[in-house]
């Protein structure tokens, strides 16, 4: 008898059970070629750091409405289900619960037990968002679920990477990067959370009151950030057609100065053009050493004085300063947060929030300090270091990059992991003729089981997708 309420939870378990005992959506039928050929869908692998979202629900019900339509065509269907490790976010999830628990850290149990308790995690969440797609009724082929850590995956990881960097198309070099000093690792652009903060302390040369260093280290030392230091950089030498002997650059974070190479402003600021011109430089508070003053578009005229200082091993618009102009890279903090490398003594093996407080009382005492203004301010605790990392070759390349949480890849960043379209569309991709926005994966790209079924790592997720618009527009 047909009951009168529809009761999901009673219904949908039955069915998926049915499903699995019929192997419903197993893939590997025997069928010809044509319309007849395979078709397969690798499911975006959604992290093991939690469960999953409408936007997955969202995700999940367009490919099955595209798995099933194929397989009432009568096409050999495979939609490969999976989970994708998420290394750094799951290393957090996992030692937030350490300390949650008041469990020894992640350096105090080792390496080995440490990921123990991440595979723990591991088979935990995988095993939450698993159900989750099966109550959503997707029509995975479940007896192929693979996980990006598998051995499998990661040889054939290994082998993408092998083959595309003999081929010249990836290499390694120093880039910025996300460093958390707390958990020792870096962190994706996705994972920093910008926090606005006003400071409560002001003050200018102007007003004719002496600089209060005790009060604003007394304001620092519950929030330090929300601040904007201006400071006096002294030219190294007079320059005629300039009526100044400094230039005033603005920061929130006065204890990178200590790796400053450079002054920026920009080209059409006629404030400067004297400077420019003759190619002045500044000798650099506490530090003595001389930097140059450059010409470069990054500077806003209208903002502040229109004068920038430039780190760029501490600052990813910086850092893309220096390579246009050649400035050196010089790092002064050590992986915790610490003052370290080529720094006047009086300053190493401070705390960067510590040196920020001595760096402008030391620049207040030569005079050199402007203004102090409390001001809103964006800022994390997550400090951008140099570390080794993948990025693209030089020539034609598919810059279609997906974390814009703070914008940094709109800063002119190139991704590591976008590839030349051209060579890669020509042997290893090719567009489903009938559905363009289904790429297929070549062999010869991430390698095959005997099945027929291509067996891959996110990065070869991340590949298809980066191409994907650009083979389709060829």
């Amino acid at each position: 008898m047909l009951e009168k309420t529809f009761r999901p939870a009673e219904i949908e378990p039955r069915i998926n059970s049915e499903w699995d005992n019929a192997e419903a959506f197993k893939a590997g039928r025997a069928v010809s070629g044509g319309k007849n050929a395979s078709y397969s869908i690798v499911i975006p692998p959604p992290n093991v750091t939690g469960s999953l979202h409408m936007g997955h629900a969202l995700n999940n019900t367009l490919q099955d409405i595209l798995v099933r339509f194929e397989r009432m065509r009568g096409r050999d269907v495979l939609w490969q289900p999976g989970t994708d490790h998420a290394g750094i976010a799951t290393q957090m999830v996992v030692e937030r619960q350490l300390a949650a628990d008041k469990q020894p850290s992640r350096r105090e149990l080792g390496r080995e037990e440490f990921l123990k308790r991440v595979w723990a995690w591991k088979d935990e969440s995988g095993g939450t968002i698993i159900n989750q797609l099966k109550r959503l009724g997707a029509s995975c082929d479940w007896s192929r679920e693979r996980f990006t850590m598998d051995e499998g995956l990661s040889k054939a990881v290994v082998k993408v990477f092998v083959q595309l960097y003999n081929e010249g198309l990836i290499y390694k070099d120093k880039r910025l990067v996300n460093w958390d000093p707390k958990f020792q690792t870096a962190i994706s652009d996705l994972e920093v959370v910008q926090v606005e903060a006003r400071g409560k302390f002001s003050w200018s040369k102007d007003s004719g009151e002496p600089f209060d260093a005790a009060a604003l280290a007394k304001v620092l030392a519950k929030d330090p950030s929300g601040h904007m230091y201006h400071f006096r950089y002294p030219l190294a030498a007079k320059v005629p057609g300039y009526d100044k002997d400094y230039i005033v650059v603005a920061t929130t974070r006065p204890e990178t100065m200590l790796g400053d190479s450079g002054v920026a402003v920009h080209p059409d600021d006629e404030r400067y053009a004297a400077l420019i011109k003759a190619g002045a430089k500044v000798k650099l508070p506490l530090v003595g050493r001389e930097i140059p003053i450059v010409a470069d578009e990054y500077s806003d005229p209208e903002k502040g004085t229109g004068a920038v200082k430039i780190t760029p091993a501490h600052d990813f618009n910086d850092f893309e300063v220096g390579k246009r102009h050649g400035l050196a890279q010089i790092n002064v903090l050590d992986a915790y947060g610490k003052i370290d490398g080529d720094v006047p003594e009086a300053y190493r093996a401070l705390d960067r929030f510590e040196a920020r407080k001595k760096v402008v009382s030391d620049i207040d005492a030569l005079g050199l300090l402007e203004k102090n203004r409390a001001d809103d301010a964006h800022g994390s605790a997550r400090r951008p270091l140099r570390r080794r990392r993948r990025a693209i070759s030089d020539g034609p390349v598919v810059r279609q990059c997906r974390r814009t949480g703070e914008a940094r890849d709109g800063r002119g960043r190139e991704r590591q992991d976008c590839f030349r379209a051209e060579e890669l569309g020509k042997d290893l991709l090719r567009v489903d003729a009938e559905y363009p926005a289904v790429v297929h994966l070549a062999p010869a790209l991430v390698g095959a089981s005997d099945s027929g079924v291509v067996r891959t790592g996110r990065q070869v997720f991340r590949c298809c997708r980066r191409v994907r618009g650009a083979i389709a527009r060829q």
